[in-house]
């Protein structure tokens, strides 16, 4: 048998595919933004607003990416692929499957905070798949940056993961995206983001452009429109593609599946353009192909030869989604209420997100969702609700593996910029959760303390760390390994109200809860049999009644009237309450309402759970 011949390939001076990646809110989607500005190929109103890429509604009120996006910008004749990429450490699988689009990347970094722990990841997947890095120092006009300082951390955080000398001497600069420059002197800043453009073609290489193969793309993205279904995304390998190519796709499990492209568009501005052919080393977009999936390669008929599927870091967390079976299903707008429905959506989501893991439960209407954390579930869960979806979801519990015998759970590392006077509280706190201080640094008033702690000890900690430091904590946090299991975690302290009639919220009654607990209702709110209303000052649940009303007589009697004064009550958001709940509580999620449950709706049934439970152990 002979070996297949080595490919010719050139590299394409006209094209430059570029990632960018760096830890949440150290400014990518901002620096985009310039660099839109400066292509000068875009009219004021079409850059009117800041972060243009972040276009989904959940990334403008969080003000974080969370799916990665491809544009397009010409400069000085070369046309530059960017891609876009999230932050956060739960939306890690978007990074990891778009790096293979890239050749090199941005590799931003705050001139204050210096590289953070989703840095080091993204960076690692960044060097793993070969790309040429950029550092761009960002912020650099902070009262606390330090510069020169974050370029020393840099390389010696390209030390640790390896890098070899080529890859170590990396190119820098530094810049202000908020400002709108760049610069090779903080000392000196510019009133241009010209120097980082041109150095994304002066250090980026153009992609390599296999011309003696026939074709093949590995399909990186997933997009879907309701008028052309499924479009398959991802950069041509090698040969070229032409609309109304037969191809054929070479899937998981060594299948291979007949196909014909009907349009072919490559990325142009903000937006797409159709094209009549696209050749090695572009980024295109795919019409035609109903059967596509992530990971898999499309390839021309004469020669079907699969590229390495993308492979991710697996999830370690999973929670129960079911149906919403509470007494006000269908009562708040929600307009997919069944299994069938439930089960449709979340299979259409593992179309695209492959960091997701979808197992249905044998015998139940339930399903076990597994992901990157509990952000990465919980924006899925707020996507359904905004689509009118109505489900209740378990508490959120981490994925256990067995190695050798051992059991074994997922570690993380844990990092918590807080004010020096407010370092007792977070080490106390998270000490309690099993985790580990490995080390703790000071500057400028502010303490920054690295920890490696369980991640289910994670789980109800942000909370609790806010309320602690006064809301002053900025906690980031990523996955680090598997370990043996610690021993048990304490789970939440304080019991709940649970009602135990079906009606409206009094305040007369809630005047009387509220001496001895946290309020989730305020009057007028329905409530149900079941429902948990409040959160208990001691530990236990209580039964209550909070339709309870006061008793008219026909006589009025002095001073037994007074002003009612009740404090607001605690709406929690859906990360919040998935944090808040135990294993026998379910968050019941509507378009309009979250609410929080026991899964026993009667307080009979609870007892004989609490019994068998009891019995097992």
């Amino acid at each position: 048998m002979t070996d297949a011949p080595t490919p010719n390939f050139s590299r394409r001076d006209d094209l430059r595919n570029i990632a960018i990646i760096a830890h949440v809110d150290h400014g990518k989607t901002t620096m985009v933004d310039c660099m839109l500005r400066e292509s000068g190929q875009f009219r004021d109103s079409q850059l009117a607003d800041d972060c243009v890429l972040d276009s989904n509604d959940l990334e403008r009120e969080r003000g974080i990416t969370i799916l990665a996006k491809n544009i397009a910008i010409p400069y000085k004749g070369v046309k530059i692929n960017i891609i876009d990429t999230p932050g956060h450490a739960d939306f890690g699988g978007e990074v990891e499957r778009v790096l293979r689009m890239a050749d090199g990347c941005l590799v931003l970094v705050d001139a204050a905070e210096g590289p953070m722990p989703q840095t080091r990841f993204v960076l690692s997947k960044a060097l793993e798949v070969g790309l040429r890095p950029i550092v761009v120092v960002n912020k650099i006009d902070r009262k606390d940056a330090r510069p020169h300082e974050v370029v020393d951390e840099m390389f010696d955080l390209f030390i640790q993961l390896g890098a070899d000398d080529q890859v170590a001497d990396f190119p820098y600069l530094f810049a202000s995206s908020k400002a709108g420059f760049a610069t090779n002197d903080p000392d000196q800043p510019s009133d241009t983001i010209r120097p980082l453009m041109d150095m994304i073609l002066e250090e980026i290489p153009g992609p390599k452009a296999v011309t003696d193969r026939p074709l093949q793309m590995l399909v990186t993205t997933i997009d879907w429109s309701s008028y052309v279904g499924r479009i398959a995304i991802g950069h041509v390998h090698a040969g070229s593609v032409q609309r109304g190519d037969d191809v054929v796709l070479m899937q998981e499990g060594d299948r291979q599946t007949q196909g014909r492209i009907a349009s072919v568009h490559t990325f142009d501005k903000l937006g797409r353009v159709e094209v009549e052919e696209a050749g090695a080393g572009d980024i295109v977009a795919l019409v035609g192909l109903p059967d596509i999936e992530i990971g898999d390669t499309i390839c021309a008929p004469e020669a079907p030869v699969a590229m390495p599927r993308i492979e991710v870091d697996q999830p370690t967390l999973r929670m129960t989604f079911t149906i919403n079976s509470s007494p006000m299903a269908g009562k708040d707008g929600g307009k997919y209420l069944t299994s069938r429905h439930l089960r449709e959506r979340l299979m259409r989501e593992l179309e695209r997100n492959v960091a997701l893991q979808v197992e249905p439960i044998d015998g139940t209407e339930r399903f076990a969702v597994s992901g990157r954390g509990i952000l990465h579930l919980s924006v899925l869960i707020e996507t359904m609700r905004r689509e009118f979806y109505e489900l209740s979801v378990g508490k959120p519990e981490v994925i256990l593996r067995k190695n050798n015998g051992i059991l074994e759970e997922p570690f993380e590392t844990l990092l918590v910029e807080v004010p020096d006077e407010h370092t007792g509280p977070v080490i106390e706190l998270v000490g309690a959760r099993k985790g580990q201080m490995l080390d703790m640094s000071s500057r400028n008033a502010q303490t920054l303390i690295r920890f490696s702690v369980p991640a289910r000890g994670l789980i109800g900690l942000r909370t609790r760390l806010l309320n602690a430091t006064q809301g002053t904590a900025i906690i980031n946090h990523r996955f680090e390994s598997y370990r043996p299991m610690e021993d048990d975690i304490p789970g939440r302290s304080t019991g709940v109200l649970v009602s135990m009639v079906a009606g409206r919220a009094v305040g007369f009654a809630l005047d009387g809860l509220q001496q001895r607990s946290e309020l989730h209702v305020s009057p007028g709110d329905p409530v149900y049999e079941g429902m948990i209303v409040g959160e208990n000052a001691r530990s236990g649940d209580m039964d209550v009644n909070p339709s309870k009303e006061k008793k008219l007589t026909n006589m009025r009697a002095s001073g037994n009237d007074r002003n009612l004064m009740l404090r607001p009550a605690r709406c929690l958001t859906l990360e919040e309450a998935l944090e808040f709940i135990e294993e026998d509580e379910l968050v019941e999620v509507t378009p309009k309402n979250i609410r929080l449950r026991k899964i026993h709706l009667r307080e009979v049934d609870r007892r004989h759970a609490n019994r068998a439970k009891a019995k097992k152990a």
